[in-house]
């Protein structure tokens, strides 16, 4: 048998190696922020020819004027909707202009609505609490749902753990690619982390209600063991499921188009961690709490420097 728990500490050295620079890419440069949490302005204009352009071509016709960080999405055939910083009307006025140049085709501006920040606060702030009761409910459902297993509380605790790791990836790439390649944060960003959330934690239940069946079977194994023959059993499983995902979301960040392509590339990072926390991280989490490893960390380093002297 594989033994896989026994370099659990390689497993947790890896999660940090890619954890840290995200971290300090977030301290340092900060969470590039969309208008949807720092306040702009969305215009949904209606192209009179019958097909509106490529939202490449927008965003650079947007670039070109000094304007960047901008969104485009497509709203039918024939419409788009625009999300830039906040713009006064004289700007808005000059970039319609020049788009009907560009575009040859005469605009209709259907909606043009100035969000400003206060709304964005309060979207961040609901997300927030949005995963902060996720995270809560999701303790307290894993501890019951685990209450005939010795130490249902470390199961969720462990889940909660990983879910974490997994949201800290998420921001830590988004932080980076935001410096890079100019990627911001908005409302689809914010989908697909709490997606990632979900599919973290289901896939960390599997893993653990095999520990558990597992648990009531071999009773006489030392747990280290059990947890091991538990994630080898359920490592094709998870592998297979979180792999089709993967597939498709892949799919979706190369040919999806420039709207979706973030979120699908964050919505694929995410799964992929999602699906190597709950291997390698949560469950060895429970072998190292069982263990109380914590308490010879430190003490070999005392060994170690005595036997030197």
């Amino acid at each position: 048998m594989i033994d896989l728990i026994g370099k659990r500490y390689y497993y947790f050295l890896i999660s940090l190696i890619v954890i840290v620079p995200g971290i300090i890419a977030l301290i340092i440069w900060g969470m590039p922020l969309a208008i949807d949490f720092t306040g702009g302005t969305a215009l949904e204009v209606k192209f009179d020819s019958g097909t509106a352009p490529q939202p490449a071509q927008v965003v650079k016709l947007y670039a070109d004027m000094g304007f960047p960080d901008v969104q485009v999405q497509s709203s039918g055939a024939d419409a788009l909707i625009i999300r830039s910083k906040e713009l006064d009307e004289q700007t808005k006025t000059n970039i319609i202009a020049k788009m009907q140049t560009q575009f040859d085709s005469s605009i209709t501006v259907m909606r043009a609505d100035t969000v400003g920040p206060l709304i964005g606060a309060a979207v961040t702030q609901a997300a927030a609490l949005a995963v902060f009761a996720a995270a809560v409910f999701i303790l307290a459902y894993i501890t019951w749902a685990f209450r005939g297993v010795t130490h249902a509380f470390r199961f969720g605790t462990a889940a909660i753990i990983a879910m974490i790791h997994d949201a800290l990836v998420v921001l830590g790439v988004e932080a980076l690619l935001g410096h890079f390649m100019g990627w911001q944060a908005d409302s689809l960003f914010l989908t697909a982390l709490l997606t990632v959330i979900g599919f973290s934690v289901h896939d960390t239940i599997v893993v653990f209600d095999r520990i558990r069946e597992n648990s009531t079977i071999y009773r006489r194994l030392p747990f280290e063991k059990v947890v091991n023959h538990s994630i080898i059993q359920t490592l094709g499983r998870s592998i297979n499921t979180q792999l089709t995902v993967m597939v498709c979301t892949a799919a979706l960040a190369l040919f999806g188009g420039i709207t979706i392509r973030q979120f699908a590339t964050i919505l694929l990072v995410g799964i992929f961690s999602g699906t190597y926390s709950s291997i390698f991280n949560a469950a060895p989490i429970l072998v190292v709490w069982e263990n109380r490893e914590w308490k010879n960390w430190f003490r070999r380093r005392e060994k170690t420097d005595t036997a030197e002297a």
